[in-house]
């Protein structure tokens, strides 16, 4: 599945100020057949466990009171007992809404796969996503990206709004083919003033994304959804087939006859996967695994209910 839409921008326009693009009617049918799709996993994949998944990011500072025996040390305010010349501890209280930024990829990598191009599968998590806080009354916004940040819907709550969140994603027809992940996440940065939930959907990759992605963790809570296709790391033997770099439009031949060819380029590629899942894990981001081939409802379920219940221990 791709989308694709009319790009109204103009050159030099701040992403956050560009005007909507144009909606069509395929656009709109695209909109209402994802809602339709995922309306049964929006029902389920938060249902009891939505505020746990994202524990700690619902919760704002409230006061400052006296310590009391059994309260935890780590909760203490020295620079107010120092003043006061006994310990005062800081209390917290759960906001009424949470802001869920989505992050998506839709740079020339990604549109490629079946039966779901990648970029396809990253719009349709991200419309879940989007519905699911919308039904529990946060604000979510999008970044769309690829060679830089093109497009920002700024977060805000409301089933009307998530729509307009998805019609967007599906409406979004990059500019650029490269991939500036690094560049995303510094802008997303900038753009969130408070503590956030983002979700970036990415296949990442990218070079020099590893320090901004850090970065971005220590202020919010980050979960990555890494989209991939087999076809990327497991090549089928056809015969003599041109291969051409979505982003930079070089072009290869390759024989995927020859056996130890295509070993090269799974091993490869696997190397490349394992580079990533550890950068990842070292900027202290949760991961979430999806393949173009593999419906996404099951992995998306699993590993968000494995997040709900790690938090709650």
């Amino acid at each position: 599945m791709t989308f694709e839409g009319k790009e109204r921008r103009r050159g030099g326009t701040p992403a956050h100020r560009v005007r909507r693009r144009a909606v069509t009617a395929e656009v709109l049918r695209h909109v209402k057949g994802i809602e339709l799709r995922a309306r049964s996993l929006v029902n389920s994949l938060f249902t009891g466990e939505y505020r746990s998944v994202f524990r700690g990011q619902g919760i704002e500072f409230a006061e400052v009171r006296e310590y009391q025996q059994g309260d935890d040390f780590r909760a203490i305010d020295w620079n107010v007992s120092a003043r006061m010349g006994h310990p005062f501890v800081k209390t917290f209280m759960e906001e009424r809404e949470l802001t869920l930024l989505l992050i998506v990829d839709q740079s020339g990598s990604l549109h490629f796969g079946r039966p779901y191009t990648k970029a396809g599968l990253a719009v349709e998590v991200a419309a879940v996503l989007a519905l699911a806080a919308a039904r529990h009354n946060d604000r979510v916004g999008a970044l769309l990206f690829a060679d830089a940040p093109e497009y920002v819907v700024r977060p805000a709550k409301g089933r009307p709004h998530a729509l307009r969140v998805i019609r967007d994603l599906v409406a979004f027809a990059p500019r650029g083919r490269g991939t500036n992940l690094g560049g995303a996440l510094t802008y997303a940065a900038k753009l969130l003033r408070h503590r956030a939930i983002v979700v970036l959907l990415s296949d990442f990759r990218a070079a020099d994304w590893e320090v901004p992605l850090t970065q971005l963790a220590a202020r919010h809570e980050v979960v990555a959804i890494t989209i991939d296709d087999p076809r990327e790391y497991d090549l089928p033997d056809a015969g003599w087939v041109e291969l051409e770099d979505a982003e930079t439009g070089q072009r290869l031949l390759v024989d995927t006859s020859h056996a130890p060819t295509r070993t090269r380029i799974r091993v490869a590629a696997e190397r490349m996967q394992q580079e990533r899942s550890r950068k990842l894990v070292q900027a202290g981001v949760d991961r979430v695994s999806l393949l173009t081939t593999v419906p996404y409802g099951v992995p998306l379920r699993r590993a968000f209910a494995e997040r709900a219940k790690r938090l709650s221990r």
